[in-house]
């Protein structure tokens, strides 16, 4: 099951680092302005800075408690900012962003259980046995 945990956090995490990445390009910080998103060509990046460590941080299991909680400012700005699905007046974009709010609602769940329970095993602060302390308990 240890490698099936890994498994579920590299997949978890390639979405906060690819989308982090996007951060940067103008077309993203245009795409915010037009979100009236306040202080798009500042926030954007800073906020793509957030998703890639939060996902770098996952993906790495280093901090991993630390990298969720980025990850949840990530996911509540992100979403109550830029998918605010109850006021599009177009039924093609209020169905788009109704579909990533609620997407990010589900990523937010998943972020609040890595901030809760960290990175689990073979992540860089546990590179040994997973329950190597129930060992050693046991041979007392």
């Amino acid at each position: 099951m240890t490698i099936v945990f890994l498994i579920g956090r590299i997949l978890f995490s390639l979405i906060f680092i690819f989308k982090g990445i996007e951060h940067f390009l103008p077309r993203m910080m245009h795409y915010a302005a037009e979100m009236s998103v306040p202080f798009p060509y500042v926030s954007v990046p800073i906020i793509g800075v957030v998703a890639l460590l939060g996902g770098l941080s996952i993906l790495l299991g280093y901090k991993a408690k630390v990298g969720a909680w980025l990850l949840v400012a990530f996911l509540l700005l992100v979403t109550f900012f830029v998918h605010r699905f109850w006021e599009p007046n177009y039924f093609t974009e209020k169905m788009l962003h109704e579909f990533c709010f609620w997407k990010n609602i589900a990523l937010l769940g998943a972020a609040l259980m890595f901030a809760y329970g960290g990175s689990g095993p073979l992540g860089i602060d546990k590179p040994c046995c997973p329950h190597k302390h129930d060992h050693n308990h046991e041979q007392k």
